[in-house]
């Protein structure tokens, strides 16, 4: 099969260094998008500067290079598009379909993360707000290419969403919309963390009247106690000596058939055979894997 309208994109935030469970998601990407002849881009989402790690930038980029995960065009960093993403919350807020929001954390304990609009009409002003986009009492669905169907009330399950902090910064959900949008990405594959930010996203595409891109979210991968491999969770760094045998490993999280004879491999003839050979249908249909199975 050949797509060579497929653009895939990989989004790493340089809050940490790209580990275990970052390889999986980013060999997924760039498999998806290789197998079929498509282009795959690199997007750094670093518009959150406070959580940004000293070197991760360009740590990222040397780890993926490393790996063989080599990308298309020029690498586009989210800290220059505010300018487009600051003409969006303008819009919105001038149409009235966002609003400024000056709750406190505080006074949104006990909600389960569902915001409750309290100021949905109070009719504050911008500065020093959080500016939140109103949300339909709707459900949005969609069809995952591995997770199968799902769907999310926005009303009742999220409430009104944040789409710029009160600090000036850029929510991810309005970014990373505007962004796959401006690039044109026709399939965005990430882990299933993201899974359920996917029907916010939908909505803002169908508000913004943009292109909805085919998803696929794969399995994350979690420590014993269930919590997933992350920065936060001092997840180590990917040593670059053992690019061929963790590339081998991130293949069998995501379900793909591994030949033996590959272990003495370089990675460029890892990712050569795993594209051949890339079945998207072979990945778990589930939102975890046990990073104890796979060793």
């Amino acid at each position: 099969m050949n797509d060579s309208s497929y653009i895939g994109r990989f989004a790493p935030t340089p809050s940490g260094y790209l580990h275990f469970g970052s390889l999986v998601a980013a060999l997924a990407s760039w498999l998806d998008a290789r197998a079929v002849g498509g282009r795959w881009l690199l997007r750094m989402e670093d518009i959150d500067p406070p959580r940004e790690a000293p070197g991760a930038r360009d740590a990222i980029l040397q780890t993926l290079e490393r790996y063989g995960l080599e990308w298309d065009g020029e690498v586009v960093y989210q800290s220059q598009r505010h300018d487009a993403y600051a003409e969006v919350v303008e819009r919105l807020f001038r149409q009235g379909l966002a609003y400024a929001c000056t709750c406190s954390r505080k006074q949104l304990e006990g909600y389960a993360g569902i915001y409750p609009g309290f100021c949905r009409d109070a009719g504050h002003a911008r500065e020093g707000a959080a500016i939140r986009l109103r949300v339909p009492e709707l459900t949005y669905a969609f069809v995952d290419r591995v997770q199968g169907r799902f769907e999310q009330h926005l009303g009742r399950e999220v409430g009104d969403f944040v789409i710029q902090r009160r600090d000036g910064l850029y929510a991810y959900q309005l970014a990373v919309v505007l962004d796959d949008a401006w690039q044109g990405v026709t399939d965005i594959v990430r882990g299933a963390d993201l899974l359920d930010n996917t029907p916010r996203q939908l909505y803002l595409q169908e508000l913004l009247g943009l292109h909805q891109p085919r998803y696929l979210h794969v399995p994350l991968i979690v420590q014993p106690d269930g919590h997933k491999l992350g920065k936060s969770y001092r997840s180590a760094p990917l040593p670059c000596e053992q690019a061929t045998p963790l590339l081998l490993r991130a293949l069998r999280a995501l379900g793909q058939a591994t030949d033996p004879a590959l272990e003495g491999a370089r990675p460029a003839q890892v990712l050569e055979a795993a594209r051949e050979r890339w079945c998207s249908q072979a990945i778990p249909n589930r939102r975890t894997v046990p990073e104890a199975q796979l060793s």
